[in-house]
């Protein structure tokens, strides 16, 4: 159950785009493994990616398997387990219309406890018409640990990503419910250049004693809106939205 016999799981069963647009937008949610069992899941979620002209959507806890496609005609995905539970698995799915041109799977080094799981975070890439690169990090933080085993979490997706250059985006539940934690991740985010979205305490972006647990940090593009959505029901984490611009 706490290591998945499948890490990477991919399914591309539509007719994807070629090419991801100069302008489009990024949704990343924690759904609470409730993505294929809460009958409001799809219709929310299709609702909403018309709105807002969504192309990739960046889920934690999501619940999936290779054979099956994702909930949205159109929409291939990658996805990383870090659970199993009778055939079924759960952990970070990024879905998208452009298919991945290489993902990555990875497991946490560390578990949640001495036999609790590991947390999981998958690296994809996708191209835009010019040749070059998008470049994304799907991640579900490891919690239920001291600071000094998250600390070295973080610096681990750092030496993942900081050989990369151009656009990327860096998205997900970090489990920053300590000023330590949150200090520690803004020390990464600047090793490798990126911005933060903006979300601020009003949007009930969710939160822990005041901090934050959701971000989208990026580089190489413009942010030109971003919003939470509260009126699902879904989760008790609310889904960020931000629509980026590609710059030269």
């Amino acid at each position: 159950m706490f290591v998945p016999s499948i890490l990477h799981h991919r399914s591309c069963r539509f007719s994807c785009d070629r090419f991801v647009p100069d302008t489009f937008g990024v949704l990343c949610w924690n759904v609470y493994k409730q993505n294929t069992k809460h009958k409001g899941f799809q219709p929310f979620l299709q609702r909403l990616t018309k709105e807002k002209e969504i192309d990739f959507l960046l889920l934690q806890e999501a619940h999936f398997r290779d054979d099956k496609h994702f909930t949205l005609p159109n929409f291939a995905f990658d996805a990383a387990a870090n659970l199993e539970f009778r055939g079924e698995f759960y952990g970070v799915l990024s879905a998208s219309r452009v298919e991945s041109k290489s993902s990555q799977a990875y497991l946490s080094e560390g578990r949640e406890s001495l036999i609790g799981p590991h947390k999981s975070l998958l690296m994809s890439t996708y191209p835009f018409e010019d040749g070059s690169t998008l470049f994304v990090l799907n991640i579900h933080a490891i919690n239920f640990r001291e600071n000094q085993r998250y600390y070295r979490e973080l610096e681990r997706f750092l030496e993942l990503m900081k050989h990369h250059t151009g656009p990327m985006i860096i998205a997900g539940d970090f489990n920053t419910w300590n000023k330590k934690r949150i200090q520690k991740l803004h020390e990464i985010r600047e090793e490798l250049t990126l911005k933060t979205v903006p979300f601020k305490q009003l949007d009930k972006v969710k939160s822990f004693m005041g901090n934050h647990l959701d971000f989208i940090f990026y580089r190489g593009m413009e942010l030109l809106e971003f919003s939470v959505d509260k009126d699902h029901g879904v989760s008790d984490h609310n889904p960020l939205f931000a629509q980026f611009k590609k710059t030269d």
